[in-house]
Parts: structure tokens; C-alpha cells; sequence
């Protein structure tokens, strides 16, 4: 086995920069976060009653002592604490590496002292609830039972105030560990890598602004004339897909501990649902020439259809590619050594720019070039890898076979696991059919085509994407071989342990030659951008739809139309690009960053297809019933991810709501009337519904994984909209 590595020549004199003053202001804040607590002494509460009382009072007190055993203090340690701050320190070529160490010993001595103050507060708080306990039968102590009651609430907000106070140490000892690694990995990226990328971004957009041609009429801007060729429509649909999220997390999924191939059973589904689009969807879509599903969903269903689709889309846009956008930052980290929001900002500005010069026909086309780049990426990579193992990729499927990692599929009924093979064959093909058949993002692109047998192809031909989703699951498993002979260094070891969707990105930039290591993180740059022009596109577009022209202008020219789609842009890109920024928050709910950046997008894609097969199915109904079913169908998506007191109160509201809003407007009609009250009522159970208890005793509440939340966001629409929609004459 090699150890191929590279290891420039450079000073990095520059690295762990400004951590001298963001550390002084870090241990100023731990400081003041770990003052003493108030003590609610046992004596002085006592003091206050007889003294029989006392007496009797504090033989059950010891009692309660006796019986809740004091527990030793427990060991504060950090997700990333598997190297020594020691070991990390001296593998660091920074000039700050003393400061460094002093600055992460006083955090560590704060964090311990706040750790054992909340030991301390926890072991009170056992002691007050025996005593009550022991005194709660005993009339002599009746009084000072109801006292006693009072100190007993005041723990629980203490406790969790020093929780907050022990994990936000945890969380600075982490992050000062992570930056100064980032500085030591980041120093590998050349000169040479960073003029790779460079070129490629100056090329590119060269490149796509003469494709892109003259933007002459809002025709042109975002339907690109109807005159793109379906492999480059092809590419382009692609290149979005095979986001960040997949360039980046398949290589760490299979990596990781336990990891296998079992994402690939979600193919089935996408497949099947991709000529079920190019079959059915596209000849119904290019009967008129329309710019949107929306569009045809308002000719077939009435405006208001339109209107609210748009939103929709809007909402479920931001969601779903605000994510993609903050894992494409992450990897970026790797390479800038930046911090997360400044990575964030990046891509966002390059993709307005890019946006606003060609409008769709440069996002198709540089979206073309961006997935031939990171295809051949991916295939560099595993040669690679493969290579750096001694027996090549023979030995690689040897070793990954017998640790597991080619295990395909997954055939239990756990419904909480979203690697499954139902989830394949049945989940997954509502959320193609929702992403790439209703979805302005993905469907955008297929009305670009000179025709619908061009789009038809384009559809389906995507499905070949599944291979390239392999070949990164094959560099997860032979970066887990590589690994296993040749360790990560400190810093490494630190990066992974924190985040481990970073080991492709750490194997990039710590182990790849420069110009191959530049080719690899423009390919990671050039999914995020494609990520963020082709939702800015699709939003502009929808916005100038429904907002713009029925509202502020009219009776604008063309070229007026395509200045407005432009500046739209922009600001959209502003607030997808701050949306983003904030995905940090929401993200630390889901179990790998692909299932957070798909479960973004199940909030409305269930709400879309289901008012899609509304106008689609002969259904003969009109749209009264979605007023009921769509909103249900987000707040059903939305009960299954949040259980919180707050989150279930919100719930609880909007129910209420669209229940006297249904008695309001159906007074003659009781039977719709209660077909909403069944509505409200399984999205009141599936946010409050208690079905078990953990260990540590927090209720458990019916949830299932990501993939399902398709299938019955849809369900809830369609039936509903059925059911409560009136007959069209």
C-alpha cells in the first residue's frame, strides 16, 4: 500500500489565521458562561420550619441521600476527541501551535468545570425528587412537602440553562480543533489546483454565454427558444441531480462505519418513473406551449391551481436546493479553510452571475459541461484510488466484499430506514415523478426541446446517471481499503471525525497530485453551481408568472420581461443564498446529509404531483377540494418530522383552521365536511400520537423515513382533493 499524499513545500506560517483573536473572545464568552450556579441548600430551606420538623425532615433527607448513590463525574470529551489535542498540536505546521494548545487546555478546563456543575445540579435534583418522594405520605411534612414542590421546578430550567453552557464549550473546543485542521488540510491545495478551477470557471462561462447566445424575448430566456439539443437537455438534468449531496456523501456513505451499497435500491423507482414522465407527462405538457407544470395544472384546474402550484414549487425549491447548496459549502471548507457561510456565499454569487448572463440556455449548457467534468472526476478518482492499493481494484472489491460494502439489498419493514428496497420500488418513484414531472426545476429543462420525442429522450436517458451514483459509491469503498492500511494524520482524523461527508473531500486535497486534485473540487464546485443557476432560473421564471406580469406589468415589451427576469434573479439569489447559510440549524435532525437534502424537498413535491394527477386523470372534479388537501399534505410532511410542544401547537392551529373553514363553506354538505375532519384528524395523530417510550423515558411518535413522506404527502392530496372537489359541468 502507497502513501500518496502530497505534501507541498510551502509556509504555511499563514495558517490558523486570526485564531489568536476569535480564541481570546471565545474563552471571554466560556468564561462568563460557567459561573457558579446558585446553590437551593437543603439547611437553608429547612431553617425556616420548627425544629421537630427540622429533625423529622432530615432523617428522610438523608434517607433520600442514601438512596441515589452519588455518581462520578463524567469525562467531558468532543465528537472529534479520538486524537489528543496533544497529537493534533504537534502534527500542525502553524506558528501558533503553543498558543494553540494553551487556548484549547482553558477551554477544556471550563467545559470540565461546566460538565461537573451540571453533574452537580443533576445529583441535587435526584436528591430533592427522592425526598419528595419519602415525605409526599407523611402529614407532619405536609407543608414542607409544598415547598419542596417549588424547589423541585426550579432545577429543570437550571439544568437545561447549564446543559446549553457545557455543549457550547463542547461545541468551541470542536470547532477550534476542526478550523486549525482545515488551515493544515487546506495548505495541500496548490497554486496549480486553484488555477484549475479558475480556468474552469472563466472557460465555462465564456463557454456558455456563446451558447447561450442573444437573449432577445422571455421565449428565449426560459425556454431557450425550443431549440436545444436533448443531449445537452440530457446533461443538464443530469448535472442537477447528481448534486453536491451525491458527489460528496455516496463516496462517505459506503466509507463510514457499517456503510454498503444499499442507496443504490432507490434507483427502481427513479427509473420507472422517469418513462412514466417521457410516456405520459411529456406529450400532455407539449400540447400548448407552456413555460411551467403550473401552467398546464391552472389550464385544466383554473388559475388559482397555477397560483398556488407556483408557490409551492417556490417553497419546495428553497428547501430542497438550499440544502444541496450548504453541502457543496461544507466540501468547499476543505479546500478555503474558510468558514461555512463564506463558502455558501461563493457559490451563490457565481451562480447569479452565471443565471442572469444566458438565462436557461446557459444553465443547460454549462450544466452539460459541468457533468461531463465531474463524471470524468469521478472515474479519475476511483482509477486512482484503485491504483494506490496494492493489487488495484481487484484487491479493492476483495476487501470491501468481505467488510461489507457491497451488501445491495436491504429487504426488512422497518419503516424508519430509508435504504430499502420498498423504498426503491414504490417510495422513490412518487418523488422522480414529483422532482423531474412537476417540478419546474427539473421540468423546465424538458420544455427547452425542439420537440416532445426530444424530451422524451432527455427523460429517459437520464436514468443513466445510476452509473455515476455507482462509480462514487465504488470510491467510497476503495477510500475505506486505502484507509485501512494507510491512516488519516491527526488533522485528517480530526476533519472525518467531526464530519465524516468530508473524507472525499480530505482525500482529494490531502492525497491526490495537484491538477488532479484541482480537477476533482472544480467538479465539486461545478455541482453546487448547477444546483443553485438551474433553481434560480426556475423561480425567476414562476415569479415573473404569477407575480409580475399579472400584477406590476402587464403590457411589458419582451426585452422589459427579460431585464425584470434578471434583476428577479438576484434577489432570489440573495435569499436562496441566505437560506442556505441557514440549513446548518436543520440539518443536524437527519442522520447523513443525502437524506437532509431530500427531505427538504418532500414538504411539497407530495402536494405537487397530487394536484398534477388532479388535472392530469380523468378525474372530472374541480379544484375546490385542494384548498383542503394541499395544506393537509404539508402539515402531514411537516408532523412527521417535528414532534415538539411548539411544533405540534402550530400543527394544532392550522388544523383548526381549515376545519371551521370547511364547516364554514360546506353548511349544506356534511359528508365533505367530515372527509376534512379525517384529515386533520391523521395529521393530529401523527404529531401527537404517542406509540412508545425510550429508554431515558421521552415519549416516541409515529415517524417514518424520508422516502415515504412522498407517497403519502401525494395520497393525502389526491384523495382528498377527490373527495371534498365538486363535480366540473
Amino acid at each position: 500500500m502507497r502513501d500518496l499524499r502530497y505534501r507541498p513545500k510551502k509556509n504555511a506560517g499563514a495558517m490558523y489565521r486570526g485564531v489568536p483573536v476569535i480564541t481570546v473572545l471565545l474563552l471571554l464568552s466560556a468564561a462568563r458562561n460557567v459561573r457558579g450556579q446558585e446553590q437551593l441548600s437543603f439547611e437553608s430551606f429547612i431553617s425556616r420550619y420548627s425544629h421537630q420538623k427540622q429533625e423529622l425532615a432530615r432523617e428522610y433527607w438523608q434517607m433520600a441521600l442514601e438512596s441515589v448513590p452519588v455518581a462520578p463525574v463524567p469525562v467531558p470529551v468532543t465528537a472529534s476527541d479520538a486524537v489528543s489535542d496533544t497529537a493534533l498540536v504537534n502534527s500542525l505546521t502553524t506558528a501558533y501551535r503553543e498558543r494553540l494548545l494553551s487556548d484549547l487546555a482553558e477551554l477544556r478546563r471550563l467545559h470540565a468545570k461546566s460538565v461537573e456543575a451540571e453533574h452537580i445540579l443533576r445529583q441535587e435534583s435526584l436528591h430533592w425528587h427522592s425526598f419528595l418522594d419519602d415525605i409526599q405520605d407523611v402529614p407532619r411534612l405536609g407543608d414542607v412537602y409544598l415547598k419542596a414542590l417549588g424547589i423541585v421546578k426550579k432545577y429543570e430550567p437550571l439544568l437545561k440553562k447549564q446543559e446549553r453552557k457545557a455543549a457550547g464549550l463542547e461545541k468551541q473546543i470542536e470547532n477550534l480543533r476542526v478550523n486549525a485542521s482545515l488551515d493544515q488540510v487546506s495548505a495541500n491545495f496548490t497554486v496549480q489546483d486553484w488555477i484549475v478551477i479558475i480556468v474552469y470557471l472563466i472557460f465555462t462561462t465564456i463557454l456558455g454565454a456563446v451558447l447561450a447566445g442573444k437573449q432577445t424575448s422571455i421565449k428565449d430566456f426560459f425556454l431557450g427558444g425550443r431549440k436545444l439539443p436533448w443531449p445537452a437537455v440530457c446533461g443538464s438534468i443530469m448535472a442537477t441531480e447528481l448534486s453536491a449531496a451525491t458527489f460528496l456523501i455516496a463516496p462517505a456513505i459506503v466509507f463510514s462505519k457499517g456503510g454498503d451499497m444499499t442507496y443504490l435500491q432507490l434507483a427502481a423507482g427513479t427509473i420507472l418513473a422517469r418513462f412514466i414522465i417521457g410516456y405520459f407527462f411529456v406529450p400532455a405538457y407539449y400540447k400548448h406551449e407552456i413555460y411551467s407544470p403550473y401552467d398546464y395544472m391552472g389550464n385544466q384546474l383554473g388559475p388559482r391551481v397555477k397560483n398556488i402550484t407556483s408557490i409551492l414549487f417556490m417553497i419546495g425549491g428553497v428547501l430542497a436546493q438550499g440544502a444541496r447548496i450548504y453541502i457543496a459549502a461544507k466540501a468547499l471548507q476543505v479546500i478555503t479553510g474558510t468558514d461555512i457561510n463564506t463558502s455558501i456565499i461563493i457559490i451563490g454569487a457565481v451562480s447569479i452571475g452565471w443565471t442572469i448572463m444566458g438565462g436557461i440556455t446557459t444553465v443547460i449548457w454549462t450544466d452539460a459541461i459541468q457533468f461531463v467534468l465531474f463524471s470524468i472526476g469521478a472515474v479519475a478518482a476511483l482509477i486512482f484510488i484503485a491504483n494506490a492499493v496494492d493489487g488495484g481494484i481487484i484487491t479493492v472489491i476483495k476487501e470491501a466484499i468481505a467488510a461489507g460494502k457491497f451488501r445491495l439489498i436491504n429487504v426488512n419493514f422497518n419503516l424508519k430506514d430509508a435504504y430499502l428496497l420498498w423504498c426503491g420500488l414504490f417510495a422513490t418513484s412518487f418523488l422522480t415523478l414529483g422532482s423531474h414531472g412537476t417540478d419546474q426545476l427539473m421540468a423546465q429543462r424538458m420544455f427547452t426541446c425542439k420537440n416532445q420525442d426530444d424530451a422524451r429522450k432527455a427523460i429517459t436517458w437520464s436514468s443513466s446517471v445510476l452509473i455515476m451514483t455507482f462509480v462514487l459509491l465504488m470510491v467510497g469503498a476503495a477510500m475505506y481499503v486505502y484507509y485501512k492500511y494507510i491512516p488519516f494524520t491527526a488533522p485528517e482524523q480530526v476533519i472525518v471525525n467531526a464530519d465524516s461527508m468530508k473524507v472525499f473531500a480530505v482525500y482529494i486535497v490531502d492525497v491526490m497530485p495537484p491538477f488532479l486534485s484541482g480537477l476533482l473540487m472544480a467538479a465539486i464546485f461545478a455541482t453546487a453551481i448547477s444546483t443553485a443557476d438551474s433553481i434560480l432560473a426556475a423561480l425567476s421564471q414562476t415569479t415573473i408568472s404569477i407575480f409580475y406580469r399579472p400584477f406590476i406589468k402587464s403590457d411589458g415589451s419582451e426585452k422589459h420581461y427579460v431585464m425584470a427576469s434578471r434583476i428577479i434573479v438576484f434577489f432570489w439569489g440573495i435569499f436562496l443564498t441566505g437560506f442556505a447559510i441557514f440549513c446548518h440549524i436543520i440539518a443536524q435532525r437527519f442522520g447523513d446529509l443525502i437524506q437532509f437534502a431530500l427531505a427538504m424537498a418532500a414538504y411539497t413535491y407530495g402536494a405537487l404531483l397530487g394536484t398534477f394527477l388532479m388535472a392530469f386523470l380523468p378525474t372530472r372534479k374541480n379544484d375546490t377540494g385542494l384548498m383542503w388537501s394541499v395544506p393537509l399534505s404539508l402539515l402531514i410532511v411537516f408532523a412527521l418530522n417535528w414532534h415538539q410542544p411548539v411544533t405540534q401547537l402550530i400543527v394544532l392551529a392550522f388544523c383548526l383552521i381549515l376545519i371551521v373553514q370547511a364547516v364554514r363553506h360546506f353548511r349544506t354538505e356534511p359528508l365533505k365536511i367530515a372527509y376534512v375532519g379525517i384529515g386533520v384528524s391523521l395529521v393530529l395523530v401523527v404529531s401527537m400520537a404517542v406509540v412508545g417510550v425510550t429508554a431515558e423515558g421521552d415519549p416516541v411518535y409515529i415517524n417514518l423515513a424520508w422516502p415515504w413522506h412522498y407517497p403519502v404527502g401525494t395520497i393525502m392530496t389526491f384523495v382528498l382533493g377527490y373527495l371534498v372537489g365538486e363535480r366540473k359541468e
